[in-house]
């Protein structure tokens, strides 16, 4: 059986959850936070409205003019860089890995342009510790890069019942 690319489920996975992500932030920002507000959904959980300006928990979050379109480069070059790897794998959990993540940096990336930081509305919280508020594209980026290290530990490939004569 010919092994196949995983180019294309993993792009459409990316495509997937680019749009939801784009319209669970439409629907927050346009509907559910306008205005503002905390809604109170469970002892532990929030909607909130958290306008990112930075990366990961905040950080370069700076009030620089370039600041929005350096990590939006930034997003779109590792976007690029993992479709060509993408394009070349032939595993299906980091196909389905290099898609979440793809489709997630985009959906940041977008946001970006669009309001200059990501709209995040997710809180999660307990005796009085809140989580960073967080996204569709958050909880892609996160799973897809879980995966990876799931398969880099775990994988197949890595499997000690792999015949090491052929190497």
């Amino acid at each position: 059986m010919k092994e196949r690319s995983t180019l294309g489920p993993g792009l459409a996975l990316a495509a997937a959850i680019l749009v939801f992500d784009q319209i669970t932030k439409w629907w927050m920002v346009e509907y559910v936070m306008n205005p503002p507000q905390v809604i109170e959904v469970t002892s532990f959980f929030n909607i909130v409205m958290a306008w990112n300006r930075g990366v990961s928990f905040g950080m370069f979050s700076h009030e620089s003019a370039w600041n929005a379109w350096l990590l939006t480069a930034i997003a779109v070059g590792v976007s690029i860089a993992l479709t060509v790897w993408l394009s070349r794998n032939k595993n299906r959990l980091v196909g389905i890995s290099l898609g979440a993540i793809i489709g997630g940096a985009l959906g940041n990336a977008i946001d970006r342009l669009h309001w200059g930081a990501v709209a995040d509305f997710l809180d999660f919280h307990a005796m009085g510790y809140h989580w960073p508020a967080f996204n569709v594209a958050d909880i892609a980026i996160t799973v897809g890069a879980g995966l990876l290290i799931v398969d880099s530990l775990f994988g197949a490939e890595n499997s000690p019942k792999k015949d090491s004569s052929k190497l």
